[in-house]
């Protein structure tokens, strides 16, 4: 048989070829009634029609495709992100590039220009840094551009986040709560704003405590295992006899990194220091100890981004306030020293 259409499908079922239009497209098949719209998608998939994606988003102005840029996809916390993004926006007739940073500005800039190459309907991005303002504005302007997990002050740009001033407050008042009387912070990188609010919160609430917080001296160039592991090397040499007992890493790996330098000293988690990451990302459940964590709702977060974005696809002039998730204290075993929680 040669190639099924729109025509053909609209001589089967008695609907007109426009009706016929609409109900076989996800962005309007809301405006058919649910009875046709079932009866011409079984028809076409009775015919084994495919539609023709590009022609239809070319129809429109569209490519239906949207770009995804994030820092690191062997981060575990990113998978969620990209899934909940990617959902929703499948569903709508869409589909997703996906670009990778690995932190670096210069490659961020080529992310872009490849995505505006390929004219994508918009994107999303999990990676800014500080410093990149301007090359984000200049591609906002010309496509919709919404910044998740990471936000930049006085860029312009929609932003959906993480209230990461309030998961650092909630781990400072957990440690503290369970009878720690000094405490530290592995610092992730300062170009990044998730892990600044991060820091911020759990100082302001250490001060408000009147709790000590030691100085490690030196903040992670990345947010991984090796420097968390570094950055809690650095705590311990400089505590001497008195490592402090109650240890809040900026994200989970950081956190792993630093459990594995606990047992390098021969220390005992959470009997001699007591350990909390951020993120909950999958597996932490099954560390050992079981890591206790903030939990950031990667999959939910990534999901508004794909709202906001579509939002901005049908009308770029539409304003969008900042968003923010709120966080969740997850205790396990790290801090707690209660009995390993499967998740």
């Amino acid at each position: 048989m040669s190639k099924v259409t729109l025509r053909y499908i609209a001589e089967k079922t008695g609907v007109h070829p426009s009706t016929v239009s609409r109900a076989l497209d996800p962005a309007r098949a809301s405006l058919v009634h649910p009875g046709t719209r079932e009866l011409v998608q079984t028809v076409a998939d009775s015919l084994g029609y495919r539609p023709n994606a590009l022609a239809s988003g070319l129809r429109r102005g569209r490519t239906n495709t949207f770009g995804v840029v994030v820092v690191d996809l062997g981060n575990p916390f990113v998978a969620p992100v990209i899934r909940g993004i990617e959902n929703n926006l499948e569903s709508r007739g869409f589909m997703a590039l996906i670009a990778e940073t690995q932190d670096e500005p210069a490659r961020l800039g080529r992310a872009l220009d490849h995505l505006r190459s390929r004219k994508v309907d918009a994107i999303i991005t999990t990676a800014a840094r500080a410093g990149d303002e301007a090359v984000l504005r200049r591609v906002g302007r010309t496509i919709p551009t919404v910044l998740a997990v990471r936000h930049l002050a006085g860029s312009g740009l929609p932003a959906v986040t993480h209230d990461d001033t309030l998961g650092g407050r909630l781990a400072a008042e957990h440690l503290i709560s369970l009878g720690c009387r000094s405490l530290a912070q592995l610092p992730g990188p300062v170009a990044i704003s998730s892990f600044v609010d991060r820091g911020a919160g759990f100082g302001a609430a250490a001060e408000r405590h009147g709790t000590r917080v030691l100085p490690v001296g030196d903040h992670a160039a990345r947010p991984d295992i090796p420097e968390g592991e570094r950055l809690m090397e650095l705590l311990l040499a400089a505590a001497g006899d008195e490592p402090p007992d109650g240890v809040f890493a900026h994200n989970d790996q950081m956190a792993i990194g630093a459990l594995a330098a606990l047992r390098r000293r021969g220390l005992r988690c959470p009997e001699d220091v007591r350990l909390i990451g951020y993120n909950d990302s999958p597996l932490t459940a099954y560390t050992a100890p079981p890591l206790s964590t903030i939990r950031l709702p990667g999959y939910e977060l990534g999901r508004i981004a794909g709202e906001v974005a579509v939002s901005l696809i049908e009308d770029p002039t539409r304003t969008v306030p900042p968003l923010s998730l709120p966080p969740v204290l997850v205790p396990r075993a790290s801090s707690t020293g209660l009995a390993p929680d499967p998740g």
